[in-house]
């Protein structure tokens, strides 16, 4: 069953991925004026197909990449009246424009997703004590099992890797001031 929902987590990030890439190509070729033939999600057999104006938007069984087809020279003879919208006519900034807009698109979701990371947050492990062992130096400062960490230093730590970075940062101040609360909810300052 794990295996089943990586799988499927990573068939869903890299189709995100795919996607914002080839449409960031996509609008800005359309943006330029150059014809968009085919946008494509995907390579192989053809799942889904629908034609929207001149593009044909189509899904493909393996997920794995896409593709922006556009009107070219170089791949078809083009009508006299089309030739100003064919890839190949535009200017090299255009053209530049076009096929860097893709890896701006993925970066500029990067960004996106960062950002909402960062407010919404990130789940960790609560930094709770485990098994005190008789005579360490846990238990001569009077933490117990299951005290929950609050703070090192005046430094809050929410996660067990927060309390990690902030411990190996400290290591140099003596003495280390811990607030804690007991599986009582009281407070302990731990020295």
């Amino acid at each position: 069953m794990e295996l089943l929902v990586s799988t499927a987590a990573f068939i869903v990030a890299i189709g995100l991925l795919v996607t914002v890439h080839e449409f960031g190509h996509f609008w800005v070729a359309r943006k330029s004026g150059v014809k968009v033939l085919r946008f494509s999600i995907g390579f192989g057999k053809v799942l889904k197909s629908y034609q929207r104006g001149e593009t044909t938007y189509t899904l493909c069984a393996i997920p794995l990449g896409g593709f922006v087809k556009m009107l070219d020279e170089a791949e078809t003879e083009v009508a006299k009246s089309e030739q100003h919208r064919a890839f190949n006519r535009q200017s090299v900034y255009t053209r530049i424009a076009i096929v860097g807009a893709g890896p701006l698109a993925n970066f500029l979701l990067a960004i996106v997703l960062y950002g909402l990371v960062f407010v919404i947050g990130t789940q960790g492990v609560k930094p709770i004590v485990g098994t005190v062992e008789p005579e360490s130096i846990a238990q001569q400062s009077g933490l117990d099992t299951g005290d929950q960490l609050l703070s090192l230093n005046q430094v809050e730590v929410r996660s067990i890797g927060e309390f990690s970075s902030t411990f190996v940062e400290s290591l140099d101040q003596q003495p280390m001031h811990i607030k804690a609360r007991s599986s009582a909810s009281e407070l302990k300052d731990v020295y």
